[in-house]
C-alpha cells in the first residue's frame, strides 16, 4: 500500500476538521437557542440573517448531511441525490476546515 503524501494527509485532516467543527457548531448553536440551524435562516432577512451567514456557512456540512438522511429516511430519495449531497458536504467540509486550520495556525 502506498504511503499518502503530505498534501493527501493535510486535505484528510481538514475534511475531518471540517465536519468536527459543524457538527460542534450546529450542537452549540442547538443547545444555546433550542432550535436546529437551517438554511432557512438567511431568509429571515435583515440583521438576524446577516448574523446568521458565519454559522450556516461552517455548519453546511452538518445541515447538509442531516437533511440528506432525513429525506432518505422519510421521502425516500433517490440514492444518487444522497451521493451527490454527500459529496457536496464532504467538498464544503474540506474547504471550511482549511479556513478553519489557517485561521488556528496564525496564531
Amino acid at each position: 500500500m502506498p504511503a499518502l503524501s503530505a498534501e493527501e494527509i493535510a486535505l484528510f485532516q481538514a475534511l475531518l476538521v471540517g465536519f468536527a467543527f459543524a457538527g460542534f457548531l450546529a450542537n452549540a448553536f442547538n443547545w444555546l437557542t433550542s432550535q436546529q440551524p437551517s438554511f432557512r435562516m438567511l431568509e429571515s432577512g435583515g440583521v438576524g440573517a446577516v448574523a446568521s451567514v458565519p454559522l450556516v456557512v461552517f455548519s453546511a456540512p452538518f445541515i447538509i448531511l442531516r437533511n440528506t438522511v432525513r429525506g432518505r429516511r422519510h421521502e425516500k430519495r433517490n440514492i444518487w441525490l444522497v451521493f451527490l449531497a454527500t459529496l457536496i458536504a464532504c467538498g464544503w467540509s474540506m474547504v471550511a476546515g482549511r479556513v478553519i486550520i489557517a485561521l488556528f495556525q496564525g496564531f
